[in-house]
């Protein structure tokens, strides 16, 4: 059965480069996946690329070009993340509260049709903006408001 493969596998930084790939799918299979998220107000932001699989049967992101027809086109490894668009018009994708991380949603699905065929695989990744053992420090000195980040 088609799995996804992702690296770092469940939790990655925000700003820190995620891995994707896909296993199991027959050779030369035509695919489509999408990557989804919601905001912090519940507004879904989503993007989706055409490929096909390798030989073997494998699809990796860093080696294989997405195909005409969805979000982009070309080898775009990080694709699925930078082409996300919001589902309301002008929407802008912003995180206020930096604690909580984006749960990102990737699924694989059968074919390339504009209605998306059968899913074959799915998995969550969440994108943080805080390392591990980061205190957050809220600064009130008179007039000055800030935040400070303290490493572990």
């Amino acid at each position: 059965a088609p799995s996804i493969r992702l690296s770092p596998a469940a939790r990655s930084l925000f700003d820190q480069p995620l891995a994707i790939a896909v296993q199991g799918l027959g050779p030369r299979q035509q695919v489509t996946l999408r990557t989804s998220l919601r905001d912090e107000t519940r507004e879904l932001f989503q993007a989706s690329a055409r490929y096909q699989a390798g030989d073997d049967g494998e699809l990796d992101l860093a080696r294989c070009p997405a195909l005409p027809g969805g979000s982009f086109s070309g080898l775009e490894p990080m694709g699925l993340l930078w082409a996300l668009q919001p589902e309301k018009p002008f929407w802008r994708l912003v995180k206020r509260d930096v604690q909580s991380p984006f749960l990102l949603q990737l699924e694989v699905f059968e074919g390339h049709g504009e209605r998306h065929g059968r899913l074959l695989a799915q998995a969550q990744h969440e994108r943080a903006f805080l390392r591990d053992g980061v205190r957050r420090i809220p600064v009130r000195e008179g007039r000055i408001r800030a935040t400070l980040f303290l490493p572990p």
